[in-house]
């Protein structure tokens, strides 16, 4: 189940793209975050707002295991690429719709990507004000009902183009940007190798800009 927490949705409507937290990943990578401990300290744990992923959440958890987030390794306790620990977040979009995609036709600003043959194409939740960030036009993948599909063209600000190819895409439909590999989900690593930017540094904003939910 998930439940709101205080958070900011970008978009009219509730259409904003979700940043999912799991309750029971973290449960389950606190041990784990303490045995790999550096006692870097609590600052460190609970940065940038727990690394966005809600620093009164987090803190109201580790109370509950009686742990303090001290001696605690980060990067383990949130199950960041490297880590091999489960992923805490998950960003999470949905189908707005889909349209046919010729080919030789382009798609989105500046036209960074045509098709190479005719395809369809869905407009996605999620853009660059939600942390998408622009690299990952023509460069991550997304998950679509256990399936990889291409992000094309340049990332806008709220929305982003994905080439779901023969795929039944009903409007609604969960698209996955990034979660848990072991569920089939892309990896955040696939970001990080996109933009040079660290997933500390994801994580961080994409928890910030996202519509931030708990699933327990």
């Amino acid at each position: 189940m998930t439940s709101t927490l205080p958070a900011r949705s970008l978009e009219a409507g509730g259409v904003a793209p979700v940043a999912l937290v799991s309750e029971s990943a973290l449960r389950r990578n606190a041990p784990l975050a303490l045995a790999a401990g550096s006692g870097s300290g609590a600052d460190d744990v609970l940065a940038a707002d727990a690394w966005g992923h809600g620093a009164e959440w987090v803190a109201s958890v580790l109370s509950d295991l009686g742990m303090d987030a001290a001696p605690l390794d980060a990067a383990v306790l949130f199950g960041l690429p490297g880590s091999h620990a489960q992923p805490v977040l998950s960003l999470r979009g949905k189908a707005l719709g889909t349209k046919p995609l010729l080919r030789g036709e382009g798609v989105s600003y500046g036209y960074t990507h045509r098709a190479p043959h005719d395809t369809t194409v869905a407009l996605v939740t999620g853009g660059y004000a939600q942390g998408v960030v622009r690299a990952l036009g023509n460069a991550a993948t997304v998950g679509i009902a256990g399936r990889r599909h291409r992000i094309v063209g340049r990332v806008a600000m709220d929305v982003c183009v994905v080439d779901v190819e023969d795929a039944s895409v009903p409007r609604g439909t969960e698209v996955v940007f990034f979660g848990d590999p072991a569920e089939g989900h892309p990896s955040l690593s696939e970001w990080t190798d996109a933009t040079g930017l660290t997933a500390a540094e994801i994580v961080a904003v994409v928890g910030a800009r996202a519509d931030r939910r708990v699933a327990v």
